[in-house]
């Protein structure tokens, strides 16, 4: 980082309490007040090593002490980055840029339209564009329910059965979304501002319960759709339908780290799995 670190403060000396614990008090000051805000690269060890004046074991004891209060991750080759346990969608868009900054590039995502991963990769391939970020090479995949099919939810209230005029408009809804998101990727491969860039849908016949993005098989945002009661109009009348509410649900935050055995590593190689799982058997090509 090359940016003023004078927010994080120096050691007193006279301070009975030890260096490590007197870092870790500034970095979670400087967290809670939003000097660090949720998705935040903190300094390097090395940096915050120099600005201190101490050995990194010292800055590595700090770092420890907030990835304990779950205040922090640290991902592989990466570094420290101020946790985001329950980020909003609009939020997932810095998570998604710094994935850009790897020369590989790896987006997975399984849920009801894809609207929010269309939207976020809009603003990131645009920095892609005009050569603000350089990876190598991009692969995204996309799994999604097919609203062609029978599906409990979203469903017409007056009734609480499936509807085909409802998932027609779902239908819609979905293949705007990814129909754009493989629009912009194959543009950025015939542009030939990367060596590779694809993007693959497929689908399959289970209701959407959950959204899930898997960026750089290292990160996970998780978050429940709730069924909701709304009016929409349908074929140009009023229709009360059971729906799916995607937009600022909270998405759960995890991201492997250097142990093996923590909740987050875990959590995401289970993700991995599962999503590995449905792509390779029931799932089946988009037909744009």
């Amino acid at each position: 980082m090359t940016e003023n670190l004078d927010y994080l403060g120096e050691l007193d000396p006279d301070d009975p309490k030890q260096a490590s614990q007197q870092i870790a008090n500034k970095l979670r000051a400087a967290i809670l007040t939003r000097r660090l805000a949720p998705g935040d690269k903190l300094p390097s060890q090395p940096e915050l090593a120099t600005r201190y004046g101490v050995a990194r074991e010292t800055v590595k004891r700090a770092l420890e002490a907030l990835r304990a209060e779950r205040l922090i991750v640290t991902r592989q080759g990466s570094g420290a980055f101020v946790r985001a346990q329950t980020q909003r969608a609009v939020e997932l868009r810095p998570h998604i840029e710094a994935a850009f900054e790897r020369p590989h590039v790896t987006i997975d995502f399984a849920g009801f339209s894809g609207e929010t991963l269309r939207d976020a990769l809009a603003e990131v391939l645009d920095k892609v564009r005009v050569g603000r970020l350089a990876p190598e090479t991009i692969a995204v995949r996309v799994l999604v329910s097919d609203m062609s099919a029978p599906m409990a939810l979203p469903a017409r209230a007056e009734t609480q059965a499936d509807d085909p005029l409802v998932r027609e408009r779902a239908d819609r809804i979905t293949r705007r979304a990814v129909d754009g998101i493989l629009d912009q990727v194959s543009e950025l491969a015939d542009l030939g501002l990367v060596r590779s860039a694809t993007a693959e849908v497929r689908m399959h016949r289970g209701s959407p319960q959950f959204k899930l993005y898997l960026l750089n098989a290292e990160e996970v945002f998780f978050g429940f759709y709730p069924a909701v009661e709304r009016t929409v109009t349908i074929k140009g009348e009023p229709t009360a339908i059971y729906d799916l509410m995607g937009k600022d649900v909270p998405l759960f935050h995890y991201a492997v780290t250097d142990d093996e055995a923590s909740h987050g590593t875990q959590f995401v190689e289970a993700s991995r799995q599962w999503f590995d799982s449905l792509w390779s058997t029931i799932a089946y090509r988009y037909q744009g």
